[in-house]
C-alpha cells in the first residue's frame, strides 16, 4: 500500500481543521470517500439520473445496469452465491430491522429463544428486544471474558433446540473484537436455528466470505467503508428470503396488483419497495472497486499493525491510560479512557489540534455498564491512516491530559 498515493484520493484529508492539518480518527462511525467514489455519484446525477428498471429510454437502461452492476460487484465481495441475495437497504440498521420483522416475526414464538451479546451496537440489540416483547420469546446473552472476548464455553447450553435465531457482531466497534462467527453459526445450524452477523465494523477493514461465515444473514452500510451515506446492505440465504414477506409496500416490489389483492416479485426486488436510492448503489459500487483495487487483506493487516502501534504510543505517554478490548489482533480502533478526563472533553481539545475522534457510549450502552464506565474515547483507524497520523494523536493526548491537569 503506498500510502501518500493513496490519500491523494481522499479530498477531505487535505483540509485544515483551526489551523492545523486534519488527523482523521472517527473511521467506526464513518469513513472519507475517495475521488473514484465521488466522480461516480457525480456523473450519474449529471448524465443518467433516472429510474431503474422499467424505463425503456437509454438514460433509464444505463442507471439499471449500473445499479445491478453494483449489486453483482457487492456479491462478490461478500462471496454470496447470487446477485439476487444482495437486498438494498437505507442503512446495517434496517437490514437487521428487516430480519427481525419479516423473518422474526413469521418464525419466532412465544417460548422460543433469541441469542446475542452484551458487546452489540444498539442496532443489532433493540430489534431483538423489540421482537421478544412482541412474541414474548425469551432473549439469551454470551458472556463476556475479562479481556473482553466472547466466552463460548456454555456455547452448547446458550444456544439449544428452542433458539430461533442467534444475532451477534462480527467485530465490536468498542473492543475491537474479532468474534468467531463462524463457530456461532454452526452451533446456531445443528440446532436448527438461523444466524445473523452485523458487519458493519467488518466488511469495510476485513475480507467477509458470507459461505465461509456460513451465516445466513449479513447485514452491513456504505459509508463506513467509502461509500455514501443513506446506503446499506442485506445479504440473506435465498431460501430464507423466498420465505419472507416483504417488510415494506410499494412501487417496484409487486408482480400484479388489482383492487383486492397483490403479488411479489422474487427477492431481492420484493424488498426494496419504491424508488431506490440509485446514485447511493452506484457509489457503493465504486467504493467496492476501490477496495477491491488494494486488497482487504492489505488493508486488514494495514489496521492491525496501527491499531498495536497506537496501543504501544498511548501506553508509552500515558502509563495510567485505561484501554479496553483484548491483547493480540484486534480490529483497527482503539477505544479508552484518560483517567480524571471526561471523554468528551478530550474530544473537543483534541479537535482544537486538528485531531478528529469519537467519544461517548458509541450506541453500546449495555457493554458500558458491564465496563463500568458511561462512556470512552475511541480512535479508529482505516486504509488511509499513517503511524505519522498516531503520533500526532498521541502527541495531542498528552497536552490535552497536561490541560486538565
Amino acid at each position: 500500500m503506498n500510502l501518500s498515493r493513496l490519500r491523494e484520493d481522499f479530498p477531505a484529508l487535505h483540509q485544515r481543521v483551526h489551523g492545523k492539518l486534519l488527523v482523521y480518527l472517527d473511521n467506526a462511525a464513518t469513513s472519507q470517500k475517495p475521488k473514484a467514489v465521488i466522480d461516480a455519484i457525480s456523473r450519474y446525477y449529471a448524465y443518467d439520473n433516472a429510474n431503474v428498471h422499467r424505463g425503456i429510454h437509454a438514460l433509464a437502461e444505463r442507471a439499471t445496469v449500473a445499479y445491478e452492476g453494483a449489486r453483482a460487484r457487492i456479491a462478490r465481495f461478500i462471496g454470496a452465491p447470487a446477485p439476487e441475495t444482495v437486498v438494498f437497504t437505507k442503512n446495517a440498521s434496517e437490514a437487521i430491522n428487516m430480519v427481525a420483522y419479516a423473518w422474526g416475526g413469521v418464525h419466532v414464538r412465544e417460548g422460543d429463544v433469541i441469542v446475542t451479546t452484551p458487546m452489540e451496537h444498539h442496532s443489532n440489540l433493540i430489534p431483538w428486544q423489540q421482537l421478544a416483547r412482541r412474541t414474548r420469546a425469551t432473549l439469551r446473552y454470551f458472556g463476556l471474558t475479562p479481556d473482553g472476548r466472547l466466552d463460548l464455553s456454555n456455547l452448547d447450553q446458550l444456544i439449544d433446540e428452542r433458539t430461533r435465531i442467534v444475532a451477534v457482531t462480527h467485530v465490536s466497534n468498542v473492543l475491537g473484537t474479532v468474534n468467531p462467527v463462524r463457530r456461532i453459526a454452526q452451533r446456531a445450524r445443528e440446532v436448527g436455528a438461523v444466524c445473523l452477523v452485523d458487519g458493519a465494523q467488518s466488511v469495510p477493514h476485513m475480507p467477509v466470505n458470507v459461505q465461509e461465515l456460513d451465516c445466513d444473514f449479513l447485514a452491513f452500510s456504505g459509508h463506513k467503508m467509502c461509500g455514501p451515506m443513506g446506503v446499506g446492505v442485506l445479504y440473506g440465504r435465498p431460501e430464507l428470503l423466498a420465505q419472507m414477506e416483504p417488510f415494506l409496500f410499494g412501487g417496484e416490489m409487486i408482480s400484479k396488483v388489482t383492487l383486492e389483492e397483490a403479488t411479489w416479485k422474487d427477492a431481492p426486488h420484493r424488498f426494496e419497495a419504491g424508488t431506490p436510492n440509485v446514485g447511493g448503489v452506484i457509489g457503493l459500487g465504486a467504493a467496492v472497486e476501490y477496495l477491491e483495487a488494494i486488497g482487504m487483506e492489505n488493508i486488514w493487516r494495514h489496521e492491525v499493525e496501527l491499531s498495536r502501534y497506537c496501543i504501544e504510543r498511548m501506553r508509552e505517554a500515558i502509563p495510567e491510560v485505561i484501554i479496553y478490548g483484548p491483547e493480540g489482533e484486534r480490529a483497527g480502533l482503539v477505544c479508552f479512557n484518560v483517567p480524571g478526563v471526561h471523554p468528551h472533553d478530550l474530544a473537543q481539545v483534541l479537535d482544537r489540534d486538528g485531531v478528529a475522534i469519537r467519544a461517548g457510549h458509541h450506541c453500546a450502552q449495555p457493554l458500558m455498564r458491564l465496563l463500568g464506565t458511561p462512556a470512552t474515547a475511541r480512535a479508529s483507524t482505516y486504509l488511509y491512516n499513517t503511524k505519522e497520523e498516531i503520533d500526532i494523536f498521541v502527541s495531542a493526548l498528552i497536552r490535552a491530559k497536561e490541560f486538565f491537569a
